[in-house]
């Protein structure tokens, strides 16, 4: 059951990604603040905060995260790589609790203990996967019948979350906003994986980018990605850090691991034991961020708000509503 040398890459990259990117949401979250009290908000279509420095700082540091998590995706399965990023959430909750004010309680700090032991059944537990040889291997997954329901599902549940429900209920309801980036997300890291795989085999003398499957995997990638920036932003802009990381790292991760089981059936090379143990790795996960996301009220003065509902929707704007991440 030990980690084969892909594997051990794959960890150390996903762990550097998950530092980057939990201090990115900090970063973002404060250039967000600034740049909304000189111009139209981002949770209200503005982008006032392309012109803040600090934003583009935490972008950097996100982009910096995003390269070590596609690096990592190219040597390990999605299963081992995406329930990492609870680590971001730990990072997130920590830098917030000192540098924004948002309380992090003993049972916050539970949670990141949660957190890190999930994440070790998993890693442990990781499966191997099956070499792969060029991007048409990839390709060929990709366009099992399998996968190609899944995609337009996916497809059809964003288009009516975004024409449907984001007018009515996207400055009220994260699960709407989040929903969005989640299910985006799922294909993102298929693409990820697919353009990571390109690199990789380009780099050991392999070209793939002559073959026009690597472009088309380079496209959806790059469509994906606008798509979760853009609705991030609104999240964090929008609602409570603290609320916002947890919940979407549940439904990325919930997604992207069904997406990457119906593509590349990883389960196949795994027995039942170490099936049930990620599984037990997992829902230890959810434990973890289900704490982080309860003790965000506790000891506060203000009342609780409902859980995926704004922190505050009131009509007379003059106070900023609080922001978060993505």
């Amino acid at each position: 059951m030990g980690l084969s040398s892909d594997n051990v890459h794959g960890l150390i990259l996903a762990v550097s990604s998950s530092i980057f990117i939990g201090s990115s949401f900090i970063i973002k979250k404060k250039g967000l603040k600034k740049a909304g009290t000189t111009g139209v908000r981002a949770g209200s279509g503005g982008h006032t905060y392309l012109y803040e420095p600090l934003w583009w700082a935490g972008m950097i540091s996100m982009i910096l995260g995003e390269i070590a998590n596609f690096a990592a995706y190219a040597f390990a399965p999605a299963i081992l790589v995406t329930p990492l990023g609870a680590l971001s959430i730990i990072v997130s909750a920590v830098l917030a609790h000192f540098v924004l004010e948002e309380k992090l309680h003993i049972f916050g700090v539970l949670g990141c203990v949660l957190c890190m032991v999930g994440s070790t059944g998993i890693v442990l537990n990781a499966p191997q996967e099956s070499p792969i040889h060029s991007v048409k291997e990839v390709w060929h997954h990709a366009t099992q019948p399998g996968f190609i329901v899944y995609t337009v599902f996916i497809l059809f549940l964003i288009g009516i979350l975004i024409f449907y429900f984001v007018p009515r209920f996207g400055k009220t309801h994260l699960i709407v906003y989040v929903g969005i980036c989640s299910l985006m997300g799922s294909l993102t890291v298929m693409s990820v994986k697919a353009v990571g795989i390109a690199l990789k085999l380009t780099f050991s003398g392999s070209n793939q980018f002559k073959a026009y499957e690597t472009w088309v995997f380079a496209v959806i990638l790059t469509v994906c990605c606008l798509f979760q920036i853009n609705y991030l932003n609104k999240a964090l802009d929008t609602f409570n850090t603290a609320v916002v990381s947890p919940v979407y790292y549940v439904m990325f991760t919930i997604f992207t691991i069904l997406a990457s089981v119906i593509m590349y059936k990883d389960y196949e090379s795994q027995n039942a034991s170490q099936i049930v143990t990620e599984l037990c790795g997992f829902v230890t996960i959810l434990a973890g961020t289900f704490l982080l996301h309860k003790t965000r009220d506790m000891g506060n003065d203000p009342p609780k708000e409902p859980i995926f509902q704004s922190p505050q929707v009131s009509e007379a704007p003059s106070s900023p509503l609080p922001i978060s991440r993505r």
